[in-house]
């Protein structure tokens, strides 16, 4: 039976580096899930990699045919900004395992949607000081920064990953990314672990 390896964290706690290293490992062997979401692309991103970056009437026509698993809307400086996790790929968990990216609620629906013997979660963790110095550091290397937005999807997080949340959830296994090479070793060997079961 196939599973959803489900990554998340706190913003700027090396997610989507850890995702492309674990899309890339052949050994895994893992599809993507890819979210979509209407907020701009950033410097280093690719389309369909990180997100299926779409617009207000592209989400409007997906939820009208009922294809939208989960939504979720941030009031930005920049305006409302919606990433969601659409059924419209074709997703064979008979034959395939698969991981995607996102935030706790996404996890949720998403676990909710496939099952909870489906859906694995891989959560990632940075000492905030850190976090915020890398985040600092991302938006620096944008062509046009977006400081007021860093802070607010800083901010944000304490609510979003409130530890009671996390408790609230089940997640009890945290992989601390302190060093990648390490931290990607061992998700890598986590998940071959669960690919078993």
């Amino acid at each position: 039976m196939g599973k959803i390896f489900y990554v998340f964290g706190k913003s700027s706690t090396g997610k989507d580096t850890i995702y492309r290293s674990l899309m890339e490992n052949r050994a895994l062997g893992l599809r993507p899930m890819v979210p979509y979401t209407t907020r701009p692309i950033r410097a280093g991103e690719t389309p369909g990699i990180e997100y299926h970056f779409t617009d207000e009437a592209e989400l409007a026509r997906m939820e009208a045919a009922g294809k939208v698993i989960e939504r979720r809307a941030y009031k930005t400086v920049h305006g409302i900004w919606n990433y969601f996790t659409a059924d419209g790929e074709h997703v064979d968990l008979a034959h395939y395992h698969y991981t995607m990216i996102g935030v706790l609620d996404s996890f949720l629906a998403i676990r909710k949607y496939y099952g909870e013997d489906r859906v694995v979660p891989i959560y990632i963790e940075v000492e905030d000081g850190e976090r915020l110095q890398r985040a600092l550091d991302r938006e620096r290397s944008q062509e046009e920064p977006r400081y007021a937005e860093m802070c607010r999807r800083f901010l944000a997080d304490s609510a979003d990953f409130a530890e009671e949340r996390l408790l609230e959830a089940g997640i009890e296994l945290r992989f601390v990314n302190r060093d990648l090479s390490e931290c990607i070793e061992k998700i890598t060997s986590y998940i071959l672990e669960r690919m078993e079961m």
